[in-house]
C-alpha cells in the first residue's frame, strides 16, 4: 500500500476555513446517511433476488423498468457463467413458494415480473441512493454535486478527505476563499460528466468526493510540479519504507494507473476510474488557466491585504520569486529580511523550502535547526517537535548541542518523560566532551530516578556524569548524591527467589 504523508509545504499563511468546512460536511452527511443507505439497499435484496430468480427461469418475460433491464441484461452479458448457475439454482428452487409471494393470485409469470419490478421501482424512488446519486444513464442537474458528497464506507470517505487535506488547503492559501470552493465543485461536476461520456447508458450509482479530489491532484501538480510529497510504502507485516518525490513525477504516474485501470476493467471494479482521470486532467488545466489568467494574482492581492505574515515586501516578494523557480532571487530577499528581523519564524520556514528546492541539504538543515531553536524559545513544543523531525527527515543527525539541550528540557516538561530520557542519552552520546553531555546525563539520571523509578538507568546516567571528562566540581555534590540514592533505591529492590 502507497500513502501520501505529507509535502513540503504543509504551512498554510491562515487557517484553511474553506478546506475544514468542506471535510466536516463530507463527515457529517457520512454519519447521517451512511447507516441508512445500508438499511435501504437490504430492504431491496428479497425483491431483486425474486427478480433475478422469475428473469432467470422465464427469459422470455418483458421488464418494462429500463433500470431493472439493464441491471439484468448487464448480469447475463458481462457474467455469463454466473448468469448460468443463477438459471440451474432457479429451476431447483422454482417451486418454492416463498420466492413467489408476490404474484397475483392465479396471475401469470409476467403480471408477477410486473409487480416485482413496480414493488422495486417504488422502493428505489424513496432511497437516499436514488434522489442524491448520480446515474449516467439518466443523471440530474443536482446530482453533478450532491453525489459528491455521498461515501459508500469509512474507508472511503477517510482516503478522500485524507488527500482532500494534502491538496486542498495549500490551494485555498494561493487562491483564496472564492476561486477555490467554485473550482472544487466544477471539479466534481467535470469528473461526474467524463464518467458519464465513458459509461453511457449506465445504471450504476456513482458517489464519493474521489472526482472533485483527482481535481485538486491536478490543480497541485500544475501549480506545485516541482514539490517534494513523503510517501510511505507499507508491506508486510508492520513494515514500510518512506521517500519522497516530486509531484511532476508522481501524480503524472498516479494518472497513468487510473486510466490503465479504467482501460483494463471499466466500471466493473466498483471504481470510477474515468471520473478520476477526467477530474485531474479538468484541474490540471484550470489550474494552468487560472494561473495564465490573472485571476490567481488578484487572489494573491487579496490574501495579502488580509494577512500579517506575508504584510512585509520581502517576504511576499520572496513568495512569488519562490512559486517562479527563482530560488536564489528569493533567497537574497529572505536574507535581507533576516538582518532586519533575525528571528522571523516565516522567513526561516521560507529559506528552508528554497534550500531543499535547491539541494543544499546543508543549508536547508541549518534553517531547519534554526526553526527548532525558536520554536523551543517560545516553548511551542508541538512546533518545536515537528520542526525536530523535519530536520531528522531531512537527513539531520545532531542538533547543536545547545538547541538539543534546550529541546530535551522542553520535551521532560511536557511530561513526555521517556522521550526526554532517549533524546537526552542522544546528546550525551553524540557530544561526550561538551558541557550539554555533562547535563544531559544528570537530567537523564534524575528524570529516571525521580519520576520513572528506574533506578538501574539513573545509576547508569550518574556514573556516566561522574566519568565524564568535563570540569564538574561545582556538580559534583549533586551527582554524587544521585549514585547514592539510586543504589540505595536498587539495594532496597527485591531480589528474585531461588527456584
Amino acid at each position: 500500500m502507497l500513502l501520501p504523508l505529507r509535502h513540503e509545504n504543509m504551512e498554510g499563511r491562515r487557517w484553511p476555513v474553506i478546506t475544514i468546512a468542506l471535510i466536516a460536511l463530507n463527515v457529517l452527511i457520512f454519519l447521517g446517511t451512511h447507516w441508512t443507505m445500508d438499511e435501504q439497499v437490504q430492504q431491496e435484496v428479497p425483491v431483486r433476488k425474486q427478480i433475478l430468480i422469475l428473469a432467470a427461469t422465464h427469459p422470455e418475460l418483458q421488464i418494462s423498468d429500463p433500470e431493472v433491464a439493464w441491471w439484468i441484461g448487464s448480469l447475463r452479458t458481462g457474467n455469463p457463467k454466473l448468469w448460468g448457475q443463477i438459471q440451474q439454482q432457479s429451476r431447483l428452487l422454482q417451486g418454492v413458494a416463498d420466492l413467489r409471494s408476490s404474484a397475483p393470485e392465479g396471475g401469470s409469470e409476467q403480471e408477477e415480473m410486473n409487480s416485482l419490478v413496480q414493488q422495486l421501482h417504488d422502493q428505489e424512488a424513496a432511497t437516499i441512493r436514488h434522489r442524491f446519486a448520480f446515474y449516467p444513464a439518466h443523471p440530474t442537474a443536482t446530482s453533478y454535486i450532491t453525489a459528491n458528497f455521498l461515501h459508500s464506507g469509512f474507508l472511503h470517505i477517510i482516503g478522500n478527505m485524507w488527500f482532500l487535506w494534502l491538496a486542498g488547503f495549500i490551494l485555498e492559501d494561493t487562491w483564496g476563499r472564492i476561486i477555490y470552493p467554485v473550482f472544487y465543485m466544477l471539479a466534481g461536476a467535470a469528473a461526474m460528466l467524463v464518467h458519464a461520456w465513458t459509461n453511457p447508458g449506465s445504471y450504476v450509482a456513482t458517489i464519493g468526493a474521489s472526482g472533485a479530489v483527482a481535481g485538486l491532484m491536478g490543480a497541485f501538480l500544475s501549480r506545485f510540479p516541482t514539490m517534494k510529497i513523503e510517501m510511505i510504502w507499507i508491506f508486510g507485516f508492520f513494515r514500510s519504507y518512506r521517500f519522497k518525490a516530486a509531484a511532476y513525477w508522481l501524480l503524472p504516474a498516479w494518472l497513468l494507473m487510473e486510466v490503465f485501470y479504467g482501460s483494463l476493467f471499466g466500471a466493473s471494479s466498483g471504481v470510477a476510474h474515468w471520473a478520476h482521470v477526467g477530474g485531474f486532467v479538468f484541474g490540471a488545466a484550470v489550474g494552468y488557466g487560472v494561473r495564465l489568467s490573472g485571476l490567481e494574482h488578484a487572489a494573491e492581492q487579496g490574501i495579502q491585504e488580509k494577512i500579517s505574515w506575508v504584510s512585509h515586501p520581502l517576504l511576499a516578494e520572496a513568495n512569488e520569486q519562490l512559486e517562479q523557480g527563482k530560488l536564489d532571487e528569493a533567497a537574497a530577499n529572505i536574507k535581507k529580511l533576516l538582518v532586519e528581523k533575525p528571528n522571523s519564524v516565516e522567513a526561516y520556514r521560507m529559506l528552508q523550502q528554497i534550500h531543499w528546492r535547491k539541494g543544499d541539504t546543508a543549508s536547508c538543515l541549518s534553517a531547519l535547526e534554526k526553526l527548532v531553536d525558536l520554536a523551543v524559545a517560545s516553548k511551542d513544543t508541538e512546533e518545536s517537535l515537528r520542526a525536530y523531525h523535519d530536520f531528522k527527515s531531512a537527513g539531520g543527525q545532531n542538533l547543536a548541542a545547545p538547541v538539543w539541550l534546550d529541546l530535551c528540557r522542553l520535551i521532560e516538561d511536557s511530561q513526555d518523560l521517556y522521550r526526554a530520557v532517549s533524546e537526552y542519552e542522544a546528546l550525551a552520546a553524540a557530544y561526550p566532551d561538551q558541557k550539554q553531555a555533562l547535563l544531559a546525563n544528570m537530567a537523564a539520571g534524575r528524570t529516571c530516578l525521580k519520576r520513572l523509578s528506574d533506578s538501574s538507568r539513573a545509576l547508569k546516567f550518574y556514573r556516566a556524569a561522574a566519568a565524564s571528562t568535563v570540569p564538574h566540581v561545582e556538580w559534583e555534590p549533586t551527582i554524587s548524591s544521585g549514585i547514592e540514592q539510586a543504589e540505595k533505591a536498587l539495594s532496597r529492590a527485591p531480589t528474585p527467589a531461588a527456584k
